[in-house]
């Protein structure tokens, strides 16, 4: 997706297979998260809710984003910093929140809060030249907002070694680690990116939005709890029209006429 225009972040929708895309759009200043681009980016993320089936999250340039914009923050009062990681907070949960799939696209570098946006993704894909960090350690300011969403996706040890080194690791250890669920060659990126999405839009959006919602709520629980949460949300789901649909175009050999309810 090309253009020109000088807005931080693009959206659009693909209406024939119901991908919508947002687009970072300041590659010559490395994709910062600006607190302007993480508000246009969370409001971006809420118009494709009301018209994407999926979601691809990718970037202009050579980087994905280098994380926020520093300049934003030195000289500034408590007041402004903690207004700045409010904004990053609220991105990061609108991408979990909304019910449709979110996919980061990646190449380049994806660090700090880049880093912590392709962690807090459902999916990702990167391109074999990607690479991802959590540098703050080498400036003062520990890569905190950005350990939640990376520790959750590579666990403990992994997430130290990061955030306690600065170091980047490869986009195939980043596979390896669980960082990203697959690589591919540069030139293939949109096209791998695009097959993964067009697999879930085949998916009734109904049962798409009940498994999203239902995973983050589960995920932390304790085991019994997440058990017994999740007996009633397949209950529930096994009611609604879709599920009977699948079901019975299942057993008839049949491919599902999905209502979305």
């Amino acid at each position: 997706m090309t253009d020109i225009s000088t807005a931080p972040v693009l959206i659009a929708v693909d209406e024939p297979s119901g991908i919508g895309v947002l687009t970072l759009n300041r590659p010559r200043e490395r994709n910062p998260l600006s607190a302007e681009t993480m508000r246009e980016v969370t409001a971006g993320l809420r118009a494709l809710s009301a018209d994407a089936r999926v979601i691809v999250v990718r970037a202009e340039g050579p980087v994905f984003s280098a994380g926020h914009d520093l300049r934003e923050m030195i000289g500034r009062t408590l007041e402004d910093e903690r207004a700045i990681f409010d904004t990053c907070n609220e991105m990061m949960r609108t991408v979990q929140s909304i019910p449709q799939p979110v996919i980061a696209s990646v190449q380049g570098t994806a660090v700090a809060a880049g880093c912590q946006l392709v962690a807090a993704c459902d999916l990702a894909v990167a391109s074999s030249d990607a690479q991802f960090g959590t540098p703050g350690v080498k400036i003062g300011l520990f890569c905190s907002t950005p350990m939640v969403a990376v520790s959750r996706a590579v666990g403990r040890k992994r997430a130290l070694q990061m955030l306690l080194t600065g170091d980047t690791i490869d986009a195939h250890t980043a596979a390896e680690w669980g960082l990203v669920n697959f690589v591919v060659e540069p030139e293939a990126l949109e096209t791998a990116t695009t097959e993964l999405a067009a697999k879930i839009v085949g998916a009734s959006p109904a049962t798409v939005k009940i498994g999203k919602e239902a995973f983050y709520r589960q995920i932390d629980l304790p085991q019994d709890e997440a058990y017994a949460a999740m007996a009633e949300t397949m209950a529930q789901n096994a009611v609604i029209c879709d599920a009977q649909e699948g079901m019975s175009a299942f057993v008839e050999k049949r491919a599902p006429v999905w209502q979305g309810r």
